[in-house]
Order: C-alpha cells, then structure tokens, then sequence
C-alpha cells in the first residue's frame, strides 16, 4: 500500500485541478449572493469547502469519501442556521422533528453545489472537457452580465484566469504520464517551470491592464431591441433610480417618481435625456420635496396650489426680491420619447419662452412657493414637449456677507418661517441630532452651520452606487446611512444633508433634477460658470439624474448647497468664496467628476486602479525578474557579442577561446604585467613566469590552450573556453594576492 506522501505526490494535479473548481464555483456563490439568503450562501460556501478538503486530503476510494462528506454537510447547514438562531434544538432533535421541514430547504442548495462539484471534478479530466466546462462558464456571465442589472466583470475574469492555470494543470498532468523521464528532469527545476508560468501569466495581466479602452462601432442585437422598445440601457453614470410616470422599470439611473422608498443599489444608464443650451453652467432643476416619511419623501399629489401658465408670462416664485439676480435663458430639445411631470430649468423659472407644440397637448400650471413648472398630459394621450424655451433667474450670492449674519439677523426679519420646511417625524432617531450639533459645535452662523454639515458628509461617506444594505439595522433612512451603511450616492447625501439641517432649525428642502451634463469643450470650463458669451450645449443623459439640497436663509432666498462627493455645484458668488468646507483642489474636482459622469463611482474607480497597480506592479516585478534570469543565464553569450559583430558570423569554440584569451590579457595587463609589441604570448608569458615564478601554474594551461586554438588543426570542444574561463579567474585571484604581497 502506498503511503500518504505517494499519495499525495501523485494526486497533486487532482488536488489542483479541485481547487480551480472551488474558484469557479465561489464566482457563482459571488453572483448568487444577492439573491439567495446569508444562510443559504454561507451553508454552500461550507459545503463546497468541506468536498474539496475532504477530496484533496483523504486516501481513500471514492464511495468511502462520499459516505464521509455528506454527514459533514449536513452538520455544517445545522450550524449555520443554528448560528443565525433558525434553528434553536440540537442536532439530532432537528433531524427527528418538524423543523426538519425548514432546514431541507438549505439543505437541498447545499447538495446540489455538492453534486456539482463532484461532477465537475471528476468528469472534467482532459483539455476538451476543461474547455467546454470554462466555456460555458464565460458565456453563462457574460449572458448574465449583459441581460440583467448584475456587473460580473470580476467573475468573469476569475474564470478566464483559472481556466488558464486549469490547461496548465492538465498539461504537466499529461506530460508526467507520456514522458516519465522527462518529467524527472523537470522537478530537478521547479523554479524553471514556476517561473516560465508566471511570466506568461504576467504578460498577459500586462497586456490586459493596459489594453486600451475602445468603445464598441456596432450596436449589439440586445441593446438595439431595448432601444426600439425604449427600455432603458444599462451602462454606467451617476443618478437615482427612475420610474416614469408610475411606469416601474428596472433598477436604473434616471428622474425618480418613487421618492417615499428611497435606498437601495441601482445600474446606470447612459442614454440621452435632453440637450440644454445655455450661457450658464447649471443643476437643471425639477421638483422639491418637503415631507421627510423616515424611509423618503411623502409629499402629497400637486393640486390647488398651482397656477395655469401661458407662454410668456411673468411668473413669480419664491425667489428673494433682495438679492440680485441674473437672467439666464435656455433652450431644451428632449432626445426620447419619455414623459415627464415638469420642465427642467436653471435655478426658477420665470418665464416660458417657447413650447413645441404640434406634439403637446397639456396643461403648464406653476407652483409658486416652490418654483416649479408642472406638466399636466390628457390622461389618455400622455406627452411631453420635445422642445421648449425658458428663462431663469439665477441668483448672485454674496457669501463673504452671508456667513457673517447670526441666527436672528437671517430669520427674525423674514417673517414667519413655513413649517413643511422644519418638519421632522416625531420618532426621528435622536442620535442624529446629537451628531450633527456635535459637528456644527463650533460654528457660530447658520451658514457656519451648514457647511460643516456638508464638509462632514463630504469626507466621511464614500460614494457608491451599490450600498451594503446587510450593514443598515435602522428603520430610519437617515440614520442607517449616517451610522450604519456608511455609503451611497446622491440620494443618501441629499436626504440627510436636509434632515441633519432642519434639527438645527434651519429650513431645508430636497430636489431633484439633473446634474448640468457634459460639452464638447468641457475642459475650458470653470465650475461655476464660464468666460465668453457663446451658449454652450449640454448632454444630459439618465446617468446625470441627481438630487441635492436647499436650504433658506431669509432675506437671501434659497441657495442650493451640494453635498454629494465628487459633484460641483455651479452658483454665481457675488464675492469671493469663503467657506470652512474642505475645498477641493480643482484639477481633482474634475477628474472626479469625469470619473463620474464616465459611469464609475469615484471609491470603486480608486479601489479599482489600486488593485490594478497592484496587479501591474507585481506582473513587472515578475517580468523584470525573468529578463534578469535570462540575461544571467546569457552573460557568457553576452561576453562574445562584441566579437561576434566584428567576425561577421558566429562564433566557434575555437574563436572564443581566443577571446577569452584576450579578456583575461587585459585583465594582467591592468595589474602590471606588460607585453611587448613585437612579443609573442609564449615570450610574454615565459618573462612573467620569471618576475613572478607563482603564476607559472596558472598561465602555462592558459598559453597551451590559446595555442591549440590559434594555431593547431586539432578541433575544440565546447567546453574548451569554459575551462580557459575558470582557469582565467584563478588567474586573477593570484595576480592580485601576488601584487599585494
């Protein structure tokens, strides 16, 4: 019988082959996870675990294995569920009760991840096999990928990778059996082998990583009937998930309706909205909402409070008459088919322009205490304008004057403050109030006040359009964000920048609208507006979907204040700027917002490119190793190269005991040992044996082999010139203690 060590030396491409199926199984667990519950994965990841030790470490014949894997199963779904307190009695009771009925359910996706692996390490025992087994794994993600809101890309290329490292494995497998003797050799090397594999593994993370990132020509079939149907395409951007006039969609950037059940994680969609052109960079604002419900905003319908609108009408909002304003027109072409409640405009509309209206058929009724333009359709003919006109008054605020201005000196004079604008659920978690008049502690204005609260917001929350939600405990959306979750994107910010700011009693309301898009020329732009007169034409597309904050302060009206990381929000300051906000650089400002509006989230573009430069760095370290070994091994060759160039032709063993002949002569020369220009080597090697009699020993076999070579008709052997090499470096050792003493 052989012994574990035999064994394992002969199962050791088994064992691998068991760990490449782990990995491609654990990609599944990946994409799973959501879906499934913590349970249920937890019990699959034991159980796949468990066969794959137990298959790798234990000798024996396979049925045996089995027969020990399956009671060990079993146990590892009892103690996950027992850990998650679904189940309370032992072991045994639960198999001889009724919660029998409840743990079969776990159970059974853990015996199916179970003969799943067995099958596929046992059936996938050649190259066609491995193939058709990594195949179609690609295929499955990448089908995935494309036609659900899951990115797979990771799990995609974990299979690529263990699908080569799988080949490789089957490879030496092979050889071992055909070639036995050769395979000896080959573990007298196993750094040869290790290291031929790495490298080629490395260049191809080299060649991946900067691969350049070229956008598709061609519309594939899929995207192409989601935009004949108008269903939204996935793609990457920035935004809030998007239902159209009560029309549920997937979960995907876009103008919002659904505001009462805000959170949760959503794909981004690229696809164009509106074009705006406009002198003024701007946030194309939609609505405001007042009622904060705990999980959203609970504002009722729109109803007796707005007024009709005709074209070219003054209309009037709840813009402050004591600030300056500057007027600021533009000119919306919609680029889909989607109907919307309200037209978009720059800070208040007020005054509509232009309405197409060959393909309109509503009603435009203005909202007046909260500046918005609402859009009534005919119930059975739904339609939004596919151009219009408006102008807006956009106003200048003098911050250097504003953040000086205490309590009293904003609201006393302003009249009664509106309530909705204060308005906070009666069971709001009092933590949140503690926090925040923690953080505003040492401001002493309310607008002070307000940007620590952004500054707070901005750098200790991590943008992401995928929040943790496993994390939130908390009923309220708020205060499971602040400390809980720990991440999310606009929505998140927005909402608790306006909660956190009305527990001060400062007036604060939440918008919604879109973020100003992208230019042609966007890199000459300043973040606050432009130089030159021209209008600019902005691309708004679902990713630009945004939401973000206003907050009252009297006499100066409501000033939206941004608190969403890595957007900027453009205003026109009648002086100088001077928050207690970090400010950031603005070279960073835009790379974080093109990172943005490029569809990656600023933490997973940074965690992305670490892992590349990870991943770089370590693929060139074992590039750099590999020149480095093979130039070692070379440096004879090397030596020759030079002579080889002046002969024309390669070199024989001959010409490079000859050469070696020459190196070391210039090596005696150097410490002292002349030669005549009409000297022979025999004549200078005879008047060196004389001056120093101790290199006679060394310089005799060195002057009988140069001789053999240059002159004899006796053939040399390769391993002539190693000897005159070896014989050379004993040479110089003695030349130098013989100079020395």
């Amino acid at each position: 019988m052989r012994s574990k060590e035999q064994h394992f030396s002969s199962s050791f491409f088994y064992i691998l082959s068991l760990l490449w199926v782990w990995i491609i199984l654990m990609q599944w667990v990946s994409y799973s996870e959501p879906i499934l519950y913590q349970e249920t994965t937890a019990g699959i990841i034991a159980t796949i675990t468990i066969t794959a030790v137990i298959e790798a470490m234990v000798f024996i014949k396979r049925p045996l294995r089995v027969i020990i894997q399956l009671p060990l199963i079993v146990y590892a779904v009892y103690s996950v569920l027992k850990k998650s307190n679904l189940v309370s009695e032992s072991f045994l009771q639960v198999l001889r009760s009724e919660t029998l009925q409840d743990f079969l359910p776990y159970f059974w996706f853990a015996a199916a991840s179970w003969a799943i692996f067995l099958f596929v390490s046992a059936w996938a025992n050649n190259k066609r096999r491995i193939l058709l087994v990594v195949g179609l794994n690609i295929v499955a993600f990448g089908i995935l990928d494309s036609f659900t809101t899951i990115i797979l890309w990771d799990e995609t290329a974990w299979i690529v990778a263990v699908g080569m490292a799988w080949l490789v494995t089957e490879h030496f497998k092979r050889f071992r059996g055909r070639f036995p003797s050769g395979w000896r050799k080959l573990r007298k090397n196993p750094v040869k082998i290790l290291g031929n594999i790495l490298v080629i593994f490395s260049l191809i993370i080299l060649a991946g990583i900067n691969m350049p990132n070229i956008q598709p020509s061609l519309t594939d079939p899929y995207t192409a009937w989601r935009e004949w149907n108008g269903l939204p395409l996935s793609g990457s951007g920035t935004g809030v998930s998007t239902t159209v006039l009560g029309s549920q969609t997937e979960s995907m950037s876009g103008y919002g309706r659904n505001d009462n059940d805000l959170g949760g994680g959503f794909n981004f969609d690229y696809s164009p909205v509106m074009t705006v052109t406009s002198d003024e960079r701007s946030y194309w604002r939609g609505e405001t909402r007042a009622t904060y419900s705990g999980s959203g905003w609970d504002d009722k319908k729109i109803g007796r409070d707005t007024l009709n609108v005709e074209i070219g009408e003054e209309l009037y909002g709840d813009l402050s008459s004591q600030v300056e304003t500057k007027t600021v027109r533009q000119s919306v072409t919609m680029l889909n088919d989607k109907v919307y409640p309200v037209l978009f405009g720059a800070y208040s509309i007020s005054k509509v322009e232009k309405l197409d209206s060959d393909m309109f058929s509503g009603t435009l009724r203005w909202r007046e205490e909260r500046s918005e333009l609402h859009l009534e359709s005919e119930p059975k003919r739904p339609s939004y304008p596919k151009s219009y006109v408006v102008t807006s008054e956009v106003p200048v605020i003098s911050f250097a004057e504003l953040q000086q201005k205490t309590y009293d000196q904003i609201y006393s004079g302003s009249g009664e403050i509106d309530e909705q604008y204060l308005q906070i659920p009666s069971d709001f978690p009092k933590r949140v109030k503690e926090l925040t008049e923690e953080i505003t502690a040492e401001a002493e204005t309310p607008y002070e006040k307000v940007m620590l609260l952004q500054q707070y917001l901005q750098t200790n929350f991590s943008y992401t359009n995928s929040p943790d939600l496993s994390k939130r405990e908390s009923s309220d959306f708020v205060d499971a964000f602040l400390f809980e979750v720990k991440e999310g994107y606009c929505d998140y910010f927005s909402t608790s920048m306006v909660m956190m700011t009305r527990s001060l009693d400062i007036p604060a309301r939440w918008v919604k609208g879109y973020a100003p898009g992208r230019t042609p020329t966007e890199d000459i732009m300043s973040p606050n507006g432009r130089d030159g007169s021209e209008p600019f034409k902005y691309t708004v597309t679902n990713a630009d979907a945004h939401s973000w904050v206003e907050v009252y302060f009297g006499e100066y009206g409501w000033i939206p204040i941004e608190t969403t990381p890595g957007f900027t929000m453009p205003i026109l300051a009648g002086t100088q700027l001077e928050e207690k906000a970090v400010q950031k650089d603005q070279e960073e400002l835009k790379e974080e917002e093109k990172e943005l509006s490029n569809g990656t989230p600023v933490k997973e573009t940074k965690d992305q490119s670490s892992l590349y430069l990870i991943l770089g760095l370590t693929a060139g370290t074992v590039i750099l190793a590999w020149i480095g070994y093979i130039l070692w091994r070379k440096r004879f060759n090397l030596r020759f190269l030079v002579a080889r160039f002046r002969a024309g032709k390669p070199l024989t063993p001959a010409d490079k005991v000859i050469a070696e002949t020459e190196r070391w002569l210039r090596h005696a020369r150097r410490h002292g040992l002349t030669r005549g220009a009409d000297e022979t080597l025999r004549e200078s090697v005879n008047k060196w044996e004389k001056s120093y009699p101790p290199l006679g020993l060394y310089l005799a076999p060195l002057l009988k082999k140069f001789e053999t070579a240059r002159y004899s008709p006796v053939h040399i052997l390769d391993e002539e010139w190693r000897s005159v090499q070896m014989e050379a470096r004993q040479l110089k050792k003695r030349l130098k203690s013989v100079r020395t003493s």
